[in-house]
């Protein structure tokens, strides 16, 4: 059964590549910032670039911290990535301004402690056992990012009845995370739909934990 997809358009960039390479692996794909249609898709893609600040002001526009919230609290998924995996969490902190994020998980994105930034290129990642979205991807897999600013210490641990979410590691000077996966709830700092063969994989495998 073909899903139904809704890349969030809050005037953020990379939306018609997200687009492309949604469609590319089945997924019937639309980009809107309409509220109800990014309620009613089987899956929600949350991209970003550029700044915390102005994503969040973009996002809070289209009341898109609501549809997250709103579809978290009903068990359906959403995907971040890069800016759109940063948003997520409690707090952004960039040129010494601090901005409130989503508050979906605890944590602050700040800068790199990095000889080079920004952290461009191919790296690899650790993934911990049990992931769904690297399923089938080889251990020295290597994905896109293109980055300064990243969460380096995961402060979520579950409670009782719940299971805890699983996090995935990359290093550019410091370790910080580069992915998660914790229930309804997925992102990536790194670009699957720039990540060519292995990007693919991870969003096939993100497309088939929809409903």
């Amino acid at each position: 059964m073909v899903k139904k997809v809704t890349v969030l358009d809050y005037g953020s960039g990379n939306l018609r590549s997200a687009e492309r390479a949604l469609a590319r692996v089945g997924a019937e794909v639309t980009v809107t910032a309409d509220y109800e249609t990014a309620m009613e898709a089987d899956g929600l893609v949350v991209p970003g670039v550029g700044a915390y600040a102005a994503c969040m002001a973009g996002l809070r526009a289209v009341r898109g911290e609501r549809i997250v919230a709103r579809r978290l609290s009903a068990g359906r998924p959403v995907l971040g990535i890069c800016v759109g995996m940063q948003i997520l969490f409690e707090t952004g902190v960039e040129h010494g301004v601090t901005t409130e994020g989503c508050g979906e998980w605890p944590g602050t994105v700040e800068r790199l402690e990095a000889p080079v930034l920004p952290h461009m290129g191919w790296n690899t990642v650790k993934a911990p056992a049990g992931t769904v979205l690297f399923a089938g991807l080889d251990a020295d897999t290597r994905f896109y990012f293109v980055h300064s600013y990243g969460v380096r210490s995961w402060g979520l641990q579950a409670g009782p009845g719940f299971t805890d979410p699983l996090v995935t590691w990359a290093e550019h000077g410091v370790p910080f995370v580069a992915a998660v996966e914790n229930g309804p709830l997925a992102a990536t700092q790194f670009h699957p739909e720039k990540s060519g063969d292995a990007g693919a994989q991870l969003l096939t495998n993100w497309l088939g934990t929809l409903s």
